[in-house]
């Protein structure tokens, strides 16, 4: 195991979702799909206003592969094809589905006559599985390297504090998860697969390597525990601790000869591939100090905060929502967002699961910001820069390279805002082509 410099160690918060088992989430009467899951471009409609649809069934087909396509989580019929709100703030199309509840019937991927590389690859591609540990990557595209890979890394850090879904899918489907990374395996080419999990997770550890060596393919796949550190999950330090390779600034892991693939992407690719199951719902974990009983639930893409909220009793006037972790989320400003293929949690965060709030002060000077960056950056200098419209500056000291962690400010003795203002850096370099 290789360390990586820099990193934190904030309260984990696991323990309250960790010994629930996984429970099956809601089915409101209105769903809101999102053609937007992943990166790239959105899904184009195949459906109509008015057409009836089962569970399962294409909704719309990807634009490229650059895409991905989109299924229906649910039986219902088409209500509308309009913009909807979602957790970045702008209106994007989804498809609106009235919901019939005593229609239980499902749409199937026809089954694999053969499991060859090119075969596995596009029945992923069909799929609509994308990275849902929360990139949202194609897949399928990630995928299209053939010759060039030597090492395929499942990502089974889960370094964010209250997030335990790819645990429990380690823990309740540890043999569907191991079937899923050898299908990854043979459509990627790659000669080993390492598992690089934290050593918090000592339970899935055991599983694991149980597994494994009854299925006798230890030669294919190798556990590598890692030091519980946050941002351990992060690709470049998941790379480099895993392998003690160093991915190039300003390139793929493919460069180096990796792919990195999440837990519940390599169970979906399991779930499509094996059970000819398209990538409609996915496992998240519901948490926080205003959830009543914090547990980890299916649930179905197209599904609302506010409808997740009612079925688990959470306390909407906590002190604040997220979607993710509470390192790398992102704020929920309305309940009436709809999940994707890459919400992994929604957490309900109690007044007293936070420190007291302080208002920004001048900073002291001490390189703490520094000292944590896993990517040894200088966030205070990156700040200083954009202060004073000096982008150049900003970008010397490493804006470009910021993989967004929130370590800076969470060690901020002067509670600045850096990783607010290191990303609106990045934004703005970026977009100014500097």
């Amino acid at each position: 195991m290789h360390i990586y410099e820099g990193g934190i160690h904030p309260k984990d918060c696991k323990e309250i979702s960790r010994s629930n088992v996984i429970k099956d989430g809601p089915t409101p009467a209105v769903m809101f799909i999102p053609l937007s899951q992943h990166m790239g471009k959105p899904a184009l409609p195949i459906v109509a206003v008015g057409d009836e649809v089962i569970r399962g069934q294409l909704l719309a087909k990807a634009d490229g592969d650059f895409s991905a396509n989109v299924y229906s989580s649910v039986s219902g019929i088409v209500k509308a094809i309009e913009r909807h709100m979602t957790i970045s703030g702008k209106k994007e199309q989804h498809i609106k589905i009235e919901v019939s509840p005593e229609n239980a019937n499902s749409m199937l991927l026809p089954q694999m006559e053969n499991f060859t590389a090119t075969a596995i690859q596009q029945r992923i591609f069909d799929a609509g599985i994308v990275g849902m540990g929360g990139a949202g990557f194609p897949t399928a595209l990630k995928f299209k390297t053939k010759g060039k890979v030597k090492s395929l890394i499942i990502n089974a850090a889960e370094c964010e504090p209250y997030i335990t879904c790819d645990e429990h899918i380690l823990n309740f489907f540890t043999e569907e998860f191991l079937r899923g990374v050898e299908f990854a395996r043979i459509a990627t080419g790659a000669e080993k697969v390492v598992i690089g999990i934290e050593n918090n997770k000592l339970e899935s550890i055991q599983i694991l390597k149980k597994q494994i060596a009854a299925k006798k393919i230890q030669k294919q796949i190798t556990v590598t525990v890692l030091k519980t550190m946050y941002p351990q999950g992060a690709e470049k330090q998941l790379i480099l601790a895993c392998t003690g390779k160093k991915v190039p600034e300003n390139q793929l892991p493919i460069a180096i000869g990796v792919i990195v693939l999440n837990v519940h992407t390599a169970f979906t690719i399991y779930r499509a591939v094996e059970l000819n199951i398209p990538c409609y719902e996915r496992i998240m974990t519901v948490s926080g100090g205003g959830v009543p009983n914090p547990s980890n639930y299916w649930i179905k893409n197209g599904t609302t905060f506010q409808d997740i909220a009612a079925f688990v009793n959470a306390d909407t006037n906590c002190e604040t929502v997220i979607d993710g972790g509470p390192m790398m989320g992102k704020g929920v400003f309305s309940l009436d967002i709809a999940c994707t293929k890459t919400s992994s949690a929604l957490l309900f965060i109690g007044k007293n699961e936070l420190n007291s709030p302080q208002e920004a002060e001048s900073c002291i000077g001490c390189g703490k910001c520094v000292q944590a960056c896993p990517m040894g950056l200088s966030p205070v200098f990156i700040e200083a820069g954009l202060m004073r419209n000096n982008l150049k500056d900003s970008k010397y000291f490493g804006a470009s390279a910021c993989i967004e962690c929130g370590c800076c400010s969470y060690v901020c003795p002067a509670k600045r805002h850096l990783a607010n203002s290191v990303k609106l850096a990045k934004k703005l370099i970026k977009e100014r082509n500097i």
